[in-house]
């Protein structure tokens, strides 16, 4: 079964390059619709992990703006009257398609011909063989309520390797868009490349030597780090939405038990329920393992991703 689009309402990621009468300075804002032309260009983020990357890129050029503003939970992101017309208004917009129906409707509607697809510009991974169990008869009455279905796992940015190439790809993009400044946003996405190589370092050396390689998440949004760093995903859920079976949470159990799991991973903008009587059950405790779908409380991207590595070494028994 193909992600759906009710699973994916926020983490559509989108990124509309505009032109507004804004005058920024990089700094994240509510999105709005384009202004005059030969204003200072904006760039509008649709959730967080797009909207770091876009600010790395853009610089003092662009005004970078967000539709998802910190701690709503991207699954419900729907856009108003206003961003729509922001769409429609862009330059270029950037997003993950199959993400969020609202922005795939909106650039479909409004800006196909300037559409940049961010999965596009990277190997992606298929839906989990967790999904297809999973969907069953209610998954296929989703697949007429929605048209706007991928069939691969949209968590792309949770891997920094292929992040890295989405980051490439958008600093050509700018660069063809702003010829004026098109020096500068090349150079800028070397530079978020770098860092997010750097990062990928970290990872693949802090997670070599573990004493289990099995993670057990609330939902599947960690398909694109378990492949990187020859981790196995067990997923309570695929939609973090909704509650999973109980023929899946006993699956995820028997898992958990026979691969000795010590920690079921929670999500801070997801109910804590299931995994937590699933932690019970098997004997485990439970540790926050951020998705990265809304801006950290604190620090950025990088700090949360390494946030991140840091509990995962912990909880894997990683000693390397």
């Amino acid at each position: 079964m193909p992600y759906k689009a009710r699973f994916f309402s926020l983490l559509a990621g989108g990124v509309l390059l505009a032109t507004t009468a804004a005058c920024g300075s990089g700094a994240a804002q509510t999105a709005a619709p384009g202004g005059a032309a030969g204003d200072k260009p904006t760039v509008v983020a649709a959730f967080y992990p797009l909207q770091w990357l876009t600010e790395q890129i853009a610089g003092q050029d662009v005004t970078v703006q967000t539709l998802t503003a910190p701690g709503v939970e991207p699954h419900d992101l729907e856009l108003t009257p206003q961003q729509v017309a922001g769409v429609g208004g862009a330059t270029m917009t950037v997003y993950i398609k199959g993400l969020q129906p609202a922005v795939d409707e909106a650039v479909e509607q409004n800006g196909a011909d300037k559409g940049f697809d961010a999965a596009a510009a990277v190997q992606t991974l298929p839906a989990t063989a967790e999904e297809e169990a999973e969907g069953g008869e209610a998954a296929h009455e989703h697949e007429h309520e929605h048209e706007h279905e991928v069939s691969y796992d949209p968590h792309l940015w949770l891997d920094p390797n292929r992040f890295a190439g989405v980051a490439t790809k958008l600093g050509e993009r700018l660069a063809a868009a702003d010829p004026a400044h098109a020096q500068d946003y090349k150079e800028r996405a070397a530079k978020a490349v770098t860092a997010l190589g750097a990062l990928d370092q970290e990872f693949t050396k802090g997670l070599a030597t573990c004493s289990t390689r099995s993670i057990v998440t609330a939902h599947e949004a960690f398909g694109y780090l378990a492949d990187r760093y020859k981790l196995k995903q067990v997923g309570i859920s695929i939609d973090p939405e909704a509650e999973p079976s109980p023929a899946r949470v006993a699956e995820v159990a028997k898992v958990a038990k026979a691969e000795k799991v010590t920690t079921i991973f929670t999500e801070a903008l997801v109910s804590t329920k299931v995994a937590e009587v699933l932690a019970t059950e098997v004997g485990a405790k439970t540790a926050v393992l951020d998705p990265m779908e809304s801006q950290p409380s604190g620090g950025d991207y990088l700090s949360a991703m390494r946030g991140n590595l840091t509990t995962l070494r912990t909880a894997l028994g990683c000693t390397a």
